[in-house]
């Protein structure tokens, strides 16, 4: 499965990447009501570094999602993999293209659901989960990156 997610950011790329670069990224773009615990938050640019997050999948349960850092290539994209975690599959690329009118974020996400069958019945609600969770983080993303770059010219 892939899951696309894409927004124009009015501000320059490399201000784009260097939010994605803060120690405090990935607390700031976890919305409010997912019940996740960041562990441990690696930098993006040390490859081969692991994130650790603790999550609710549904219910009562919970997965230690464990991501490691697999490609760095500043200002344009970064990658992580899921080593271990809910998903049978994760790959995340973070990219970001530079534009006369700002950057384009893109999240591009190739999975694979949980449970074989059943995951692909159910997958309809990951991706309701998953555009809900990548609008609040480039709602998030926009909302700094503009505040940062206020000099930006449209």
């Amino acid at each position: 499965m892939i899951f696309i997610r894409e927004s124009l950011v009015h501000a320059n790329a490399q201000c784009v990447f260097a939010f994605h670069e803060r120690p405090d990224a990935l607390s700031l773009l976890m919305p409010p009501w997912e019940s996740a615990r960041v562990i441990s938050q690696a930098r993006i640019s040390e490859l081969g570094s692991r994130t650790i997050i603790e999550t609710t999948i549904i219910g009562p349960f919970t997965a230690r999602w464990v991501a490691e850092h697999t490609a760095y290539e500043p200002p344009r994209m970064f990658e992580d993999v899921q080593l271990a975690g809910p998903f049978r599959r994760w790959r995340h690329r973070h990219i970001i293209t530079p534009g006369p009118d700002g950057a384009v974020l893109r999240d591009e996400i190739d999975y694979e659901p949980p449970l074989g069958l059943v995951g692909r019945v159910v997958n309809p609600l990951i991706e309701r989960r998953l555009r809900r969770l990548f609008d609040y983080r480039h709602r998030i993303t926009a909302q700094y990156c503009e505040a940062a770059d206020p000099g930006f010219n449209l």
